[in-house]
């Protein structure tokens, strides 16, 4: 299952610059808890990420990396110090927010006429990288912050891939000094979503290649619509502890 789910991140993620640690951490907490699921999953999302980085790393913007990619490795290394706290549900109800607001935006042609300033790229890139420490799902608001930056289709996708390589960086030490044991003892789990997530990007990295850049912003903004909706109509395994008699769409659907 984790093999599978991977493929379909990895792929998703070459296409939009997010999807594995959208996909894999709600799917990792179910076995492993909401805290270690966010540190495991770093091991599958950084060799990804890698291998599109290599893969896209001509087509990088050097300005909006300074500005946007910087402060977001910052948020991102605040947000791993503060990781405990992922399974807060109102941070998952902002986050489906945010996600709705920016893809909305996109669709209605208002993220065009009103790009983000210098101090605005700074702010997103230090809230998505917040982000991305803290519920382990950096890659979709970082997308959807990115939507209000001039950049054309693989442009977007090689600098939001090199984003998430600082991100990365800067959190990944502080998972594993903190719980780098348990990730060790689940590894079938984590090698398994590794190789996933690698073919998976290999393949994504064929569809990009196919996409009109006209159609690639609303396909992106398509996406942050459906990771907000899933964001806003589901619970954490925490918070499903805490409220064990209300059913889930899953236990629901039964």
């Amino acid at each position: 299952m984790a093999a599978l789910a991977s493929v379909v991140a990895g792929a998703i993620a070459a296409v939009a610059g997010f999807g594995i640690g959208s996909i894999l951490t709600p799917l990792f907490s179910l076995t492993l808890g909401t805290r270690l699921a966010v540190a495991a999953v770093s091991v599958p999302h950084l060799a990804a990420t890698a291998l599109r980085f290599l893969m896209l790393r001509k087509a990088l913007d050097w300005r909006v990396l300074r500005e946007f990619g910087l402060a977001s490795a910052a948020g991102g290394l605040i947000g791993a110090l503060l990781h405990s706290r992922s399974a807060d549900p109102a941070l998952r109800t902002i986050f489906g927010c945010l996600l709705l607001l920016a893809a909305g935006s996109e669709l209605l042609g208002l993220a065009q006429r009103a790009r983000l300033s210098r101090g605005g790229a700074l702010l997103a890139g230090a809230v998505s990288g917040g982000f991305g420490g803290l519920v382990g799902n950096q890659g979709g608001i970082r997308s959807a912050a990115m939507l209000g930056l001039p950049l054309r289709r693989d442009a977007f996708v090689a600098t939001a891939t090199a984003t998430g390589l600082i991100v990365d960086a800067v959190r990944m030490p502080v998972y594993f000094l903190t719980t780098g044991g348990a990730i060790l003892g689940a590894w079938r789990m984590v090698l398994a979503a590794t190789i996933g997530a690698i073919v998976g990007t290999l393949i994504g990295r064929r569809l990009l290649a196919h996409i009109p850049e006209r159609l690639f912003r609303r396909l992106v903004a398509l996406l942050l619509i459906g990771l907000g909706l899933y964001m806003l109509a589901t619970r954490s395994p925490a918070e499903r502890s805490l409220n064990p008699g209300t059913p889930t769409p899953a236990s629901a659907s039964r």
